[in-house]
């Protein structure tokens, strides 16, 4: 599992995520993982995942290869990306959807962060799209990174990028399958 977080402020917004990868006691870091970037780039856009190690290699395909448009500047946008991609993640790449049988919906097995000019969003693994205003978190160490980003948010001497640094810093530090170093992203917030 991973941590990645999204922070919106003052026209900003920047993404970061860990390096770590963890596959049951196994702790595979940076220095020993070449490809270890867990947000990828699509068009203007930028997602970073948190889930299976897999999954990110799998997205890039998806995304280079797909004839499906691809649009993820609104919630709405967004969840006709997400559906079709979940189509083709059980089709062509045999993702196993299988979740619990009280759920309501199949999982994608991976919760992402999205932003673009337009803003900042989350997918969960149910597909719930959700816009955000100031920060977001999910992975293993969402919680301690949460918390760092609301406790810091509204420094005036914080800017996005430093927010979210914070925040993958803090998650490093206290959850077992999140590490440093982190990777971050930061871009101009544009008009819709």
């Amino acid at each position: 599992m991973s941590t990645v977080v999204v922070v919106k402020k003052n026209g900003l917004i920047a993404m970061a995520a860990d390096t770590l990868t963890k596959a049951g006691n196994s702790r595979e870091s940076a220095e020993y993982v070449v490809n270890h970037n867990k947000i990828v780039q699509v068009g203007d856009n930028y997602i970073a995942l948190a889930g299976p190690t897999s999954l990110k290699l799998i997205l890039k395909n998806y995304f280079a290869t797909t004839k499906n448009k691809i649009r993820l500047d609104s919630v709405e946008n967004i969840l006709k990306t997400w559906l079709q991609m979940h189509e083709a993640l059980k089709s062509a790449y045999y993702m196993n959807a299988s979740g619990d049988s009280d759920d309501s919906f199949e999982s994608s097995q991976a919760d992402a962060v999205v932003a673009n000019r337009h803003g900042i969003f989350g997918v969960s693994s149910y597909r719930v799209v959700q816009e955000f205003s100031k920060f977001y978190a999910y992975g293993q160490g969402c919680d301690y990174a949460m918390g760092a980003m609301f406790a810091i948010y509204h420094d005036a001497d914080k800017d996005a990028e430093d927010i979210a640094r914070i925040g993958i810093t803090a998650a490093a530090e206290f959850d077992v399958s999140t590490g440093l170093p982190m990777t971050v992203v930061t871009i101009k917030q544009g008009k819709r």
